[in-house]
């Protein structure tokens, strides 16, 4: 198992803001649009790897344990306990040179008052702690770190649990700011803003222990951080983003994580699986890894993303195909599904020849919300403008730990001349 492969690049997060933007360019009918002639029909919402927070949801509502949901989900693996405490450090905001923060006790050495404000000041390839006046306190290397106080706030960002860190950038000549938080605090900043506080406890519980296996599995290696506080990670808020119900399943699941065989489970997750969640390498183009193999996922069709249809005049088919059509396009033929109907790969019938191009590349182009397809046809004749339609409108997840995959594979060729 190469679990560095399948971790979530650090592109992720404009790509899905691209997403977005574009789905929401595409629900607004332009004036004069052409005949909408393609139809794509799909499902879930996500990569689809591992849990699908609406189908544990679903599971929850059916009177299953948390327990039993997350061995659904992550086949081989049970929840144990973690046998001692661990920091993570994410990231939440890159400073052209100076960041404020409050409520520390200590840094660098030096006692602080946590009434007043002090600033992490970039000097060179160093860090130091200043007064908010900008007077020198102390030099404090290449990171400057404050005790592990409880609650900080960052100034411009808000109160976070944990301490304050700043990193001079390797490369960029700006401080990296970063949350030092342990991981049973970094969830309560992570379960109100990666599932729907209301929904049932258990749900809430699942939701937890998957967050608390991700934040100590999912690295991205950077400087002087391990994540991210958005979708290229899991969506982490600050203090103020915490409710009741959602720390309470933090609290009641404390230090437990996704175990197989003795060690942390990446417990990848997405919002939906459209009825069936998939197989790692089949979305990640990445090695195989048991516990995120695909499985029935029965209650997903409780999600509004369950079942959606796009449309697509054939102007913008060609538009937003054109980098892999040879020609004009008269055909698409899924070749290689995944254990559920993700598309792994696709031939593209041009006026010019056929060309293949990868589900994932597919699903970017045309902004899906999975590559879960069932079919993509052509209508001769049919009217109407470029849209998105689901069962239900309800509110979409904020985001989805490693929601998404790269849609500039680094591993295989996202077309080729091959038939």
């Amino acid at each position: 198992m190469d679990i560095a492969k399948i971790r979530t690049p650090t592109a992720l997060l404009a790509l899905f803001g691209a997403i977005i933007v574009a789905l929401m360019l595409l629900l607004s009918p332009a004036p004069g649009a052409n005949a909408a002639t393609w139809t794509v029909k799909g499902g879930g919402f996500g990569h689809g790897v591992g849990m699908s927070s609406y189908g544990s949801y679903g599971y929850a509502t059916h009177g299953w344990s948390y327990r039993k949901i997350l061995r659904h989900y992550y086949q081989h693996t049970r929840v144990r306990d973690l046998r001692k405490s661990h920091i993570v450090r994410v990231l939440l905001n890159v400073d052209p040179g100076n960041a404020y923060f409050s409520g520390a006790k200590r840094a660098c050495g030096i006692k602080l008052n946590p009434k007043r404000t002090y600033g992490a000041k970039l000097h060179g390839t160093h860090v130091r702690l200043v007064r908010r006046s900008g007077k020198k306190l102390a030099n404090c290397g290449t990171r400057l770190r404050t005790d592990n106080d409880g609650k900080v706030v960052f100034k411009g960002l808000g109160r976070y649990r944990g301490g304050f860190e700043a990193v001079a950038s390797e490369s960029s000549g700006s401080l990296n700011v970063v949350n030092a938080v342990d991981v049973n605090a970094y969830v309560k900043g992570v379960i109100p803003n990666e599932a729907i506080p209301s929904w049932p406890m258990t749900a809430l519980r699942v939701q937890a222990v998957a967050a608390r296996s991700i934040a100590l599995t999912g690295s991205v290696g950077g400087n002087g951080f391990d994540l991210y506080n958005d979708t290229r990670s899991q969506v982490y808020g600050g203090y103020d983003t915490e409710l009741h119900r959602t720390n309470k399943a933090a609290s009641d699941t404390s230090n437990e994580v996704v175990s197989y065989k003795g060690k942390v489970a990446l417990a990848m997750f997405s919002a939906s699986s459209g009825g069936h969640t998939e197989n790692v390498e089949n979305v990640f183009y990445s090695s195989a890894v048991p516990y995120l193999e695909g499985v029935k996922d029965t209650y997903d069709d409780v999600s509004p993303y369950h079942r959606w249809v796009r449309s697509y005049s054939s102007s913008e088919m060609n538009s937003l195909l054109g980098g892999y059509v040879s020609g004009r396009l008269k055909k698409v033929v899924i070749t290689k599904y995944g254990v559920s109907k993700r598309i792994v790969w696709a031939r593209l019938y041009g006026t010019g020849g056929v060309t293949k191009i990868r589900g994932d590349t597919f699903q970017y182009a045309l902004g899906l919300l999975d590559k879960l397809v069932f079919s993509v046809k052509r209508h001769k004749g049919s009217a109407g403008s470029s849209s998105v339609k689901s069962e239900a409108a309800q509110p979409l997840l904020s985001g989805s730990g490693t929601i998404l995959p790269s849609a500039v594979p680094s591993n295989a060729p996202a077309t080729t001349s091959e038939g």
